[in-house]
This record gives C-alpha cells, structure tokens and sequence, in this order.
C-alpha cells in the first residue's frame, strides 16, 4: 500500500511536470484572465511545477524509506532515513523558492544573509542540529541503548534533528533501574556539553555488574567465595559465555588490554567490622537489576545453610 502511494506521487510529479513546462512554454491558458495580479500562464505554471517537486520528492523518499526499512540493522535504518528526511527537507525549500523566483543565484545569496541572521536568533537549535549529525556519524548511542544523559537516565527511543527521547529509569518516582513510565526528552546539544554513558555500547550490548555480601572475619572465606562462585554460574554462567565473545570482540577493537575472565569471580574488601566479598559477572543491563536480586537471594540462602562456616557482623541479624 505504501510503495502503491509512492509510486502514484512520482506518476503525479511526472505529470505536473510536464503540464507545468507545457503550460509556461507553450502559452497555453494566454486567453484566460489575470490570476493574483499576474498572467495566468505564469501562475498555473509554476503552481504545477511546485507540485512536481513536492509530489516526486514525496515519492522518492518514500520508495528510499521503504527499502531502507527492509534492513535487517533497524539501528542503521532508523538513522538514514533521519538524514533523508533532512536533505530531502532542504531539497524541497530549495527547489520551491527557485521555481517560484526562476533566480537560482539570486536565492542562493539570500538565503546565506538570512542563514547568517538566522545562526544569531537560533543558536540552541541549530547546535542541537549539529549536534544530531555527530549522533548520527560517530553513534555515542542508537535506539534502543540504555543511556545516561548530563541527569536524565533511560532507554532511548527516538532521536530526532533537535531532540533524544529517553523512556525513564530511575528518576524521583522509583529506584533499582526499573522504569518509571515517564518519557524525558532532552535537547541534541546536551550530548556536546555533558558526559554520554552508554550501558553496554562500545560494541557489546553486555555490561560487568557486582553483587556484595558482608560477612565476619570468621567466615571462612575460601567456602564464601566457592558458594558465590558456584550461585553465579548457575544463575547466568551461560550467559556470560555467549557475552564474554562480544566483550572480547569489542575489546579487540581498541588499543585498552584488560583481563577478562570467562567465569564469576569474588572480590573481597576488607573492613574494621567486616570483610566484603563481591561477585563480579557479565549481563544485560536490562536483566541487571533482576539478576542482582535472584543472585543475593540465592547466595544469602546458601550461607544461612552453612552458620558454622559463615558468620555475619554482630550487628546484622541472620
């Protein structure tokens, strides 16, 4: 249906087209009376010609939208045809105004004072457009990338010439990165002036997360972490084995050498009333708050199972 309409407009523009030169060229409609003060001729023409431009601009873009949206990388899509969207855009003004004035010159010299004037009256805009061609050329993020933006935190789900499009996480009504409900919009320019943190960008959608457990120094810690260890690659060993070969792709890509281990490991930190074990794996930071939660309990269930081996802070209860 809608390449059905795309190809009517173009039929449409073609044939405005070719009446609108027909009518100016040929003196056509010289009997009629005056239009708006001017020759008919004249007006009808031009009027045709404007409408060749919309219709076959209309259809161009469509039949180009269509098959980007065939693309299997929606990210990709989504992004071009942002930029189809502009230049068709300034396409169109142009080649209106240059139809209506026949002063290609002349349009063009006017239009750069008026852009000049125009840069002084609109400065945040027009950084927000600029800044939506370095979102499109050098992606900090894409749809659907969870992200922190300056204060805003979310998933995004549109990026537009001026404006990003977060659906919340957190904010003032609920906390655990759970979503609120509520929609931010914060304006392009914001990523030129404030820190971007993409949850799992830089080429793996795979995020490190911790789990912390404190418990006395009497604990025997070997066991503590054994018990961690074990709940995590119960829990998301799987997982984190497909996650460890997008981490290590992506890392391939950059000159940072780390070590990534293929498994959870255990950290402990030591304190003046307790030693802290923290299990460290990989996940989606959309699972991330879920996971966290399935693994404390899991783990927390598994030391109460073993009191003589694992002992709490005196001022904790069991």
């Amino acid at each position: 249906m809608r390449r059905s309409i795309a190809l009517g407009a173009v039929a449409v523009g073609v044939a405005a087209a070719g009446a609108g030169t027909l009518v100016a060229s040929t003196g056509a409609l010289a009997d009629w009376p005056d239009l708006l003060g001017y020759p008919a001729a004249l007006v009808v023409g031009r009027a045709l010609l404007v409408l060749a431009v919309g219709s076959l601009l209309y259809g161009t873009y469509r039949l180009a939208v269509g098959v980007l949206m065939q693309s299997t990388n929606r990210r990709r899509a989504y992004n071009t045809r942002n930029i189809l969207r502009l230049v068709f855009g300034l396409v169109g003004i142009v080649a209106t105004l240059a139809v209506l004035t026949e002063n290609w010159l002349g349009l063009l010299f006017s239009l750069g004072i008026i852009g000049f004037a125009v840069t002084f009256a609109l400065q945040q805009p027009l950084l927000s457009l600029i800044a939506w061609v370095y979102i499109a050329v050098k992606q900090p993020y894409g749809m659907g990338d969870r992200v922190r933006i300056d204060d805003a935190k979310g998933d995004v789900i549109g990026v537009d010439f001026l404006v990003t499009t977060l659906w919340e996480i957190n904010g003032d009504l609920v906390t655990t990165n759970q979503p609120s409900g509520r929609v931010v919009t914060v304006p392009n320019s914001v990523v030129l002036s404030s820190s971007v943190v993409n949850f799992g960008g830089g080429g793996s959608p795979y995020v490190w997360n911790e789990v912390g457990v404190q418990v006395a120094y009497e604990t025997d810690l070997e066991f503590a972490r054994e018990v961690m260890t074990e709940e995590a690659i119960d829990l998301v060993g799987e997982e984190m084995s497909e996650g460890i070969a997008a981490y290590r792709e992506a890392l391939a890509e950059t000159p940072v050498e780390l070590e990534v281990h293929d498994r959870p490991t255990v950290n402990v930190t030591q304190d003046e009333s307790w030693v802290e074990l923290r299990v460290r794996y990989l996940t989606h930071p959309r699972r991330g708050q879920r996971v966290k939660n399935r693994l404390y309990e899991r783990i927390l269930e598994r030391f109460n199972d073993a009191p003589d081996r694992v002992a709490f802070p005196v001022s904790r209860n069991r």
